[in-house]
């Protein structure tokens, strides 16, 4: 794909940015996947519209483009986003493997307009217990039981 396409993809995905604000659906966030030239889904921040925390643009924009694959895996695709992922939208990103994920503002441009995801970066750093929520492992040798039985199932899907 050359650089004029992806620049195409992008401005659609601002587009979409501005088009959400202006809506009053969400944040100044969107995001495209496409295959092929093509665009699959888009998706727009919808956090506060839907009241789903998960509701990011990426997270919207994988969540259709999977729908409508049929697939959880969006392989030979590629994701473009208003803004660099957050740590969670990258997360994302990477169990659904696009092949390639272009982006316009930076996350310090996000924080600068007052979305800063800092402290989520800095806490993945810490270790659970270290982290401002607290993560407390407890039943482990319990838990392990259903990676046991999905180890053996012949149903399972790899992923």
């Amino acid at each position: 794909m050359q650089a004029e396409e992806h620049e195409r993809f992008l401005v659609r995905a601002i587009e979409l940015a501005e088009e959400n604000v202006r809506s009053g659906r969400g944040g100044p966030f969107a995001a495209l996947v496409v295959r092929d030239g093509r665009i699959l889904a888009e998706g727009m921040n919808l956090v506060t519209s839907t009241n789903d925390p998960t509701a990011h643009a990426e997270i919207v924009a994988i969540r259709r483009a999977c729908q409508l694959l049929h697939h959880f895996q969006l392989t030979g695709c590629v994701l473009y986003s208003s803004c660099e992922p957050c740590p969670m939208c990258t997360g994302a990103i990477y169990w659904a493997r696009p092949a390639a994920v272009y982006y316009a503002a930076s996350a310090e441009d996000a924080a600068a307009a007052g979305f800063d995801d800092r402290l989520i970066r800095d806490e993945l750093l810490l270790a659970p217990p270290q982290r401002r929520i607290p993560m407390v492992q407890m039943l482990r040798e319990r838990a392990l039981d259903a990676f046991r039985l999905w180890q053996q199932s012949p149903a399972k899907v790899p992923y």
